[in-house]
């Protein structure tokens, strides 16, 4: 049986440079692995093998846990309960329409209320006085599919969020299964939700195994929902939708503090932490590490770089550096 990833600190190397008008003002340190479509490691840099945690970017998998697990959503609402997404009234409609089909309540829901997470959305929220509510929060259309597929199995509700709950548990195996490798260590999320720390070696196999799964298996049911619905996975301005709509085939998700993984259908995928958790630099190094995959830099143009402004002008960028930006420029 293959271990558990190792705990210990990370041995993050340089993977993005700040440069303010010519000058290097800042170095993003973090770990990157790509993977070639034979599954064999690409490119690595980094410590890709130590055990971290993957927040959001887990979702794909819980989900395929949830429809292994007899969760009968298809489509958007399948994508929505793999979502981080932005709070916009497509996304809020979509969770409560999970929970009413399955009927239960917005009380039902136990991750915490919150402002909508795109900025335009919150703005445009706060304006019209409106409170933080479970619903807005990011995490709502994982949260209303877990009930449902707590409830379609006649499992308890109060303690869906329990690691010890046959739906927790049933996740877990599917860690475990698309990983390759046990959790090391397990705690909560954000949301509330049991959180698995994971290698991102195992975390980007996993979302590979994701992209090339059989027609008909739980694993193709979320990538085909994904891939025809990515607006739900995050939102209509956001970075990984934008992604997913650039690259034909691409399943793409992001997590908090600075995790992105993303995969074609032949299995190239890519896996990326940036160490201080700044999202400013996931996106460069996302691009460069999907370069070194194979991917046209020309699709990759509009994620290469981060813009640092100074008076509201462009002065300079935020770009991937080291052997990984010089392997992506090959």
């Amino acid at each position: 049986m293959t271990p558990a990833p190792a705990v210990r600190e990370p041995r993050h190397v340089p993977l993005a440079h700040v440069i303010r008008d010519g000058l290097v003002e800042g170095v993003h340190h973090g770990s990157v692995v790509v993977l070639a479509a034979d599954g064999r490691v690409e490119f690595e840099a980094g410590d890709p093998g130590v055990a971290f945690y993957p927040r959001s970017a887990l979702k794909p998998v819980q989900a395929v846990g949830m429809l292994r697990a007899g969760l009968g959503l298809d489509g958007e609402r399948l994508a929505l309960a793999a979502a981080s997404h932005s709070g916009e009234e497509a996304h809020v409609a979509g969770a409560l329409g999970i929970l009413s089909d399955a009927g239960l309540l917005r009380d039902d829901l136990r991750n915490p209320a919150d402002l909508p997470y795109g900025a335009g959305v919150r703005d445009r929220w706060l304006s019209a006085d409106r409170a933080p509510s479970r619903l807005a929060h990011n995490c709502s259309g994982k949260h209303a599919a877990m009930l449902a597929t707590a409830h379609g199995r006649g499992w308890s509700l109060d303690n869906y969020l329990d690691p010890g709950h046959p739906l927790q548990k049933v996740i877990a195996e599917t860690v475990e299964d698309l990983t390759g490798a046990p959790p090391a260590h397990v705690t909560a999320d954000g949301c509330g939700a049991p959180l698995f720390s994971v290698s991102l070696y195992g975390l980007t196999r996993a979302v590979a195994r994701i992209a090339t799964a059989r027609p008909g298996t739980h694993e193709a049911r979320l990538a085909e929902a994904v891939r025809a619905h990515p607006h739900m996975v995050a939102g209509t301005d956001r970075d990984v939708t934008r992604l997913m709509r650039a690259v034909p085939g691409l399943i793409a998700k992001d997590g908090f503090e600075a995790v992105q993984i993303a995969a074609l259908p032949d299995g190239r995928a890519v896996g990326v932490k940036i160490a201080d958790g700044s999202d400013r630099a996931r996106m460069p190094v996302t691009a460069a590490a999907l370069a070194v995959a194979g991917v046209d830099p020309e699709l990759l143009a509009p994620f290469a770089q981060t813009p640092v402004l100074g008076g509201g002008k462009v002065v300079g960028s935020i770009r991937a550096t080291g052997p990984l930006a010089l392997r992506a420029a090959a």
